[in-house]
């Protein structure tokens, strides 16, 4: 559906909404894998004008969601070790460990430094000599991009004090996890459109390929997700399963070469655990020999760590879309954003802090 055809935004808008009500009624669930997804389509409503055969469901599209325990907890040990100074994102420091979060590591003496980006942290190396700075790095490709160009700055500085831990996921190896499972059924994907800035479209084609399964790569404006919507039912109706993009201005089938090319120099595949969906080879990415020596997992002496659960919390069922927020028997009550028992309402993009937080807007039904 051709913007430039409508003369404002609420026109377009109820040409979308008129065309998903009117075209079929079979049951349709499609699932968005983006945290900024799944809060802008509960802040916009458009759950509440969606017909009742279209379901949307939220998947593992936030990366601190996704993070196992033991990851905090290596965090934790790190941020305690005397001359250790733990760099990390805000995000991350509510999010609960097997028995502490790094905010309470920080309450009890341990040398934290929130960051607004990877650089930053080299430059808190630079500045404080003296100290050891570990940067926990926690992200999907819109972060590795960054946090790649940070370690080679301070490969190039020399720094003999930076060192990173990675927790670093990559989104395509997810949802072929997901499709592989045939536990839920999804009829297709809202993909994730800063993702598909860096990465392109192209690693998304096995999805239409090998699974028969449509997926539109999505803005963020209620419009975005609309049309995004609607172009995916357009391609359910007419049988097709391909990958298309939504968001043009932004997207380009080969993505983001230069970024590609510098993640690729620095980073290499690795397995990864994710909560909720378990080990998933070639998800995640560890550094390259060449910056091995900033690897912090290889120059502290981390003990292993088990992946405790915390009880009663159904955060992997929701992260895998088997289940939504509110029929967890902790949501609401044991369980919120000011105390927050799993991760899933940690993150301001958290399903269930998505939930939560705009359920009284009528959109968590």
């Amino acid at each position: 559906m051709n913007r430039a055809k409508y003369e404002t935004e609420a026109e377009l808008t109820g040409k979308l909404v008129e065309a998903l009500r009117s075209r079929g009624s079979e049951n349709y669930t499609f699932m968005e894998v983006c945290g900024t997804h799944t809060v802008a389509i509960f802040r916009s409503g458009i759950r509440s004008i969606l017909p009742e055969n279209i379901r949307i469901i939220s998947g593992p599209g936030c990366p601190v969601c996704v993070t196992p325990m033991r990851e905090i907890d290596r965090a934790i040990y790190l941020a305690k070790k005397q001359g250790v100074v733990l760099a990390t994102f805000g995000d991350l420091m509510r999010v609960p460990g097997s028995e502490s979060s790094l905010l309470e590591a920080r309450a009890d003496g341990a040398r934290l430094r929130i960051v607004l980006s990877p650089m930053d942290a080299v430059e808190l190396a630079q500045q404080e000599t003296s100290s050891t700075i570990v940067f926990f790095a926690v992200g999907f490709e819109t972060t590795i991009a960054p946090i790649a160009v940070a370690v080679r700055e301070a490969y190039r500085r020399k720094l003999g004090n930076f060192f990173v831990l990675p927790s670093l996921r990559r989104i395509p190896p997810a949802i072929e996890t997901l499709l592989a499972g045939r536990e839920s059924v999804i009829d297709g994907f809202i993909l994730p459109g800063h993702v598909s800035v860096i990465i392109g479209t192209e690693p998304y084609e096995f999805i239409s390929r090998d699974f028969k399964v449509p997926g539109v790569v999505t803005g963020f404006d209620p419009l975005d997700i609309l049309q995004g919507l609607w172009m995916l039912l357009r391609l359910k109706l007419s049988g097709e399963s391909r990958i298309e993009i939504q968001y043009r201005r932004a997207v380009s089938r080969e993505g983001n070469v230069k970024a590609l090319r510098v993640m690729h120099d620095v980073f290499r595949p690795t397995d990864s655990h994710w909560r909720g969906l378990g080990k998933i080879p070639a998800s995640g990415l560890a550094l390259r020999d060449k910056y091995s020596s900033m690897d912090a997992r290889r120059h502290f002496d981390i003990p292993e760590m088990p992946d405790k659960k915390p009880s009663g919390c159904i955060c992997g069922q929701i992260l895998q879309g088997l289940k939504i927020p509110t029929q967890c028997k902790l949501f609401g009550s044991g369980c919120t954003p000011e105390h927050p028992v799993g991760p899933c309402m940690v993150s301001s993009e958290g399903s269930c802090s998505a939930f939560y937080r705009y359920a009284i807007r009528g959109e968590a039904t």
